[in-house]
């Protein structure tokens, strides 16, 4: 039963639940069983409390005997990213400045999971402070890919996707400051979505970029992303930042998923040099699947994205060189060298120089370079700029169509340690994804395939206009369903048993 729970999808196991023919315990534990067979494996996980699991899911059962009225997700499990402050458990986002930190107060998206009734397994690992894209920048380690264990999980959400594609658990939150969500999905085969910034809050998230960090779902189904995305997403007074409208008919469009008729735009500038051409292959495959269900097709030209990675870096920088302005080991987490004899200056060196990893002091050193006094406007000024050129060229492209397409990245998920000294290399797994992010649209990937060079998931981006997140999910159901049609079931199913 164990085995057979794990891989439901999380919209299964709801109805379990909620019809009395499994339990909240059992499900739990089923996937506290996965988790203590495969994570020394995969490496998922920096935190998991299993007394603590099973509590959450007990009282899910007593309420629900009780006859409580309970979200559609109640008893259901899922991986909680570190990024988020959580009460019971440590929140580190992977830091070694933040280790063992207990917050006084819960994210609004713990609490929202909290009050729907989601069982937390515990918190993911991910690139230290949601700096990468592999899961390598982390203080606890790397993260591996389930489907080749070589391979890195995407990141900064690499823990999160790693533990939906592991079967650890069904469900899991992510953030996505410049891909984030979206690149680890498509290199572990899942569904991972970036809701239009605002749509989500951002109060308890550790902050990496203010203007950009916008915290989604991964799932291995779109109908899955949508019931989570719906759950924890909504204006928030915490957040002044949050968009007081509802949230869209995320779920609604999932279930309905068909596209004819539907006006869909490949992005010129998104491929050709630097793209593998296995990922290529299935991006023109699923493209001609849109055509075939009915849409319209057109290439459509976004010139300014091409600008859009050397902007987000010294954008995203920018903003984190004052966001970790606040980890000085005066208030809480790491201090070292307090022996009362160092001045406050001397401590909060030292507690940087030896709490922050290499990542973290690169970026913090080119964000408070753009930010300095001769230039701030050559640099960080210039980028905003950009911003806005990337923004228009979105508006104009959805004057022309409902969506547009792309690859989620330019290649599949790359050894770890191959681009661990060379961070250019790296920054260009986002390279699809970061216009997203800079304009504040919503944006999902959804797996497309297997590259024929290396077997391994690729993922289709679906871009929408803000606030049309429900736009992405209709589409996106449309093409999984078309294509779980084709392969005969789930793509996760092709992928090597751990």
């Amino acid at each position: 039963m164990s085995a057979d729970i794990i891989k439901k999808t999380a919209a299964e196991l709801a109805g379990l639940i909620s019809s009395g023919e499994a339990s909240a315990v059992e499900v739990a534990q089923a996937h506290l069983d996965r988790i203590a067979a495969v994570e020394d494996s995969v490496k998922a996980f920096t935190h998991v409390d299993p007394e603590a699991t099973l509590a959450q899911a007990r009282t899910v059962d007593e309420r629900r005997a009780a006859g409580e009225a309970l979200g559609p997700l109640a008893g259901v499990p899922i991986a909680h990213k570190d990024v988020f402050t959580t009460t019971d458990m440590p929140t580190t986002a992977s830091s070694k400045i933040l280790e063992g930190w207990r917050p006084p107060y819960d994210a609004t998206v713990t609490r929202r999971l909290r009050e729907a009734g989601l069982v937390i397994l515990g918190k993911t690992n991910m690139d230290e402070f949601a700096m990468g894209s592999s899961t390598e920048n982390s203080a606890f380690g790397p993260t591996h890919n389930p489907w080749d264990l070589n391979k890195i999980p995407g990141g900064s959400s690499g823990g999160s996707s790693a533990a939906v594609a592991a079967y650890e658990a069904p469900l899991a939150t992510g953030t996505d400051t410049g891909g984030s969500i979206r690149q680890p999905a498509a290199v572990t085969g899942l569904v991972g979505m970036k809701p239009t910034y605002g749509g989500s809050s951002r109060y308890g998230l550790i902050a990496f970029a203010s203007s950009l960090d916008t915290p989604g779902p991964l799932a291995r189904t779109v109908l899955d992303a949508a019931l989570l995305h719906e759950a924890f997403s909504g204006h928030d007074p915490m957040d002044s930042t949050s968009i007081d409208q509802p949230v869209p008919p995320v779920v609604e469009a999932a279930r309905r998923g068909e596209v004819g008729g539907l006006r869909v735009g490949v992005v010129k500038e998104f491929g050709g040099e630097g793209y593998q051409p296995g990922v290529l292959a299935r991006f023109h495959e699923a493209v001609e699947l849109l055509e075939s269900l009915g849409a319209k097709v057109v290439e459509v030209s976004c010139p300014h994205f091409t600008y859009a990675l050397p902007a987000y870096y010294l954008i995203a920088p920018s903003e984190c060189s004052s966001n970790l302005a606040r980890f000085d080991g005066m208030r809480y987490g790491l201090r070292v060298g307090d022996d009362q004899t160092r001045s406050a200056e001397e401590v909060m060196a030292l507690t940087r120089a030896e709490g922050f990893g290499p990542e973290v002091k690169r970026r913090i050193m080119l964000g408070t370079y753009a930010l300095s006094s001769g230039y701030y406007d050559a640099y960080y000024g210039k980028a905003q700029q950009v911003r806005t050129l990337i923004a228009r060229d979105f508006d104009a492209a959805f004057e022309q169509v409902d969506v547009l397409v792309s690859p989620t990245t330019p290649t599949t998920a790359f050894p770890i340690g191959e681009r661990a000294d060379d961070p250019m290399a790296m920054y260009l797994a986002d390279l699809c994804t970061i216009p997203s992010n800079l304009a504040g649209n919503a944006a999902i990937s959804v797996p497309c395939g297997l590259a024929d060079e290396d077997s391994l998931p690729v993922g289709l981006q679906i871009m929408a206009p803000v606030l049309a997140d429900d736009r992405v999910y209709r589409v996106g159901a449309a093409v999984e369903r078309a294509l779980q049609d084709r392969w005969g079931g789930p793509l996760l199913a092709k992928a090597p048993e751990l």
